[in-house]
């Protein structure tokens, strides 16, 4: 059997692993990294990016129609979806493909096969050609998490996929039931809506996006109806059955139970973390999660973990961050994770971002909160662009130092940022309302917030 020794291994290339490897060999440490797929993981390869691909074609099939509003007539004559699924994987091919440059120009001794502990020193790759063995000082956990598959009745049926499986679909349903109305089930009901499919979206809570802020889900629930997509809320799946044409879908609202018919059927009710596969090592695993300490480090000593599999908020970002602090502390420098100002986005129409508490967290741990206020439809650069739907919300403590901000609007996912800063500097609303803001602009609306907050807010109507 071959043999290899290193500094590092790193199990898993998605966000944290890769990001974990190269930042050890920045820092000179000689680096392994194992990954049975494909490099980037989910985010790259079945997750963030591909879905963004394909919600980009659904924004233009949204813009199209909308084109009379600005004095172009203009109709969608045909949908190729195949056409928009084949930019998408060109899109996850190159970033792909410049990945393993990035960690080949770094020195990184890349292993493609299953990695299997043996020990806190010591794994196994299956790779295609031979097995191998990998000794290394220092070992970081980065297996990430699959889609969760609930015990429903006929889950298991043909045309019952998960995510994965939607991103590679070459042609588009006619109808569709999503299960779930959390981040997954929403981007995939407003790709697939926005492009003419008649979604249905299940859920078993009574609202949408139960993490989120309930004023910003509340409202972009009204704006999803609008826009076609039915919700039942309250509602959970008990059997799914094959028909003629598609499936049918039986859930229980209350005491009543419903069937509704559809060609499709996407389960979005979560993800299940990759922990149960590490048998020999006796690492603390609570729901799940892999425990780890300030310093990404498990309950092993040199045995760290990061990403997904420790549980969370399941954010790329995070796992970036997560993947760079595990790999600088396994070296001997001292680093943390920032958990206070992880941003988070959705990618509906429009989007959802939030950085921080939101008004309910912050009054739940006892923190007397001043909050600000705007809406684009105030925001001259909204109007411009027909796109005034959403408001800012910016979320401050007694002494104004901004502890929060959520925002539901057009680029929501690009201006979260400037209040991640704020958040990450404890910043107060005063350094945003009295920072210059380019004019006509989206990010206005943080200014008028912090404004707002203030008492001071310019175009905005005097509150009684």
């Amino acid at each position: 059997m071959k043999k290899t020794n290193c500094t590092l291994a790193v199990l898993g290339g998605g966000p944290a692993g890769y990001v974990a490897a190269i930042r050890s060999a920045q820092l000179g440490a000689e680096v392994v990294i194992i990954e049975e797929k494909d490099l980037g993981g989910v985010c790259l390869n079945r997750g963030c990016i591909p879905t963004k691909a394909l919600l980009k074609t659904s924004e233009i099939a949204t813009t199209i129609k909308r084109s009379k509003e600005f004095g172009l007539e203009s109709t969608i004559k045909d949908k190729n979806w195949n056409v928009a699924v084949d930019r998408k994987n060109r899109v996850v091919k190159n970033l792909n493909a410049g990945l393993e440059q990035i960690l080949q120009s770094r020195g990184v001794t890349i292993l493609r096969g299953k990695g299997t502990v043996l020990s806190d020193r010591k794994l196994l790759v299956q790779t295609d050609v031979e097995p191998i063995e990998v000794n290394c000082e220092k070992m970081i956990l980065t297996t990430g998490a699959v889609p969760l598959i609930p015990p429903i009745r006929g889950i298991d049926l043909e045309d019952v996929i998960s995510s994965h499986e939607a991103l590679s679909l070459y042609f588009l349903p006619e109808s569709m039931i999503i299960i779930g109305a959390g981040v997954i089930g929403l981007e995939f009901a407003a790709m697939f809506s926005h492009v003419g499919v008649k979604v249905t979206v299940i859920e078993l809570q009574d609202k949408i996006l139960p993490n989120e802020d309930h004023e910003i889900a509340a409202e972009l629930l009204k704006i999803m109806k609008r826009r076609g997509i039915s919700f039942k809320l309250s509602a959970s799946v008990i059997d799914i059955q094959k028909e003629v044409g598609g499936l049918s879908v039986t859930y229980l609202m209350g005491k009543k139970e419903f069937t509704q018919s559809c060609e499709k059927v996407l389960v979005a009710v979560g993800r299940k973390l990759n922990s149960d596969i590490f048998e020999k090592l006796s690492l603390n695993i609570v729901k799940g999660a892999v425990v780890v300490d300030e310093n990404m480090e498990t309950n092993l000593k040199g045995v760290y973990a990061a990403g997904d599999v420790v549980g969370g908020k399941q954010l790329a970002h995070l796992a970036f961050m997560e993947g760079k602090v595990a790999a600088e502390n396994a070296l001997g420098f001292t680093s943390k994770v920032n958990y206070n100002a992880v941003p988070s986005c959705i990618y509906t129409y429009p989007e959802v971002a939030s950085v921080g508490m939101t008004e309910e967290e912050a009054k739940q741990k006892g923190i007397s909160v001043k909050v600000g206020r705007f809406d684009f439809r105030n925001n001259g650069r909204a109007l411009t662009l027909g796109e005034r739907e959403g408001f800012v919300k910016v979320i401050a403590n007694q002494d104004n130092i901004i502890i929060g901000g959520q925002i539901l609007g057009l680029n929501a996912s690009e201006m979260i940022s400037e209040l991640t800063l704020a958040i990450t500097l404890k910043a107060k609303a005063d350094d945003l309302a009295d920072m210059i803001h380019p004019h006509p602009s989206l990010s206005e609306a943080i200014w008028e917030a912090c404004g707002d907050l203030l008492g001071r807010a310019i175009h905005q109507i005097k509150r009684k």
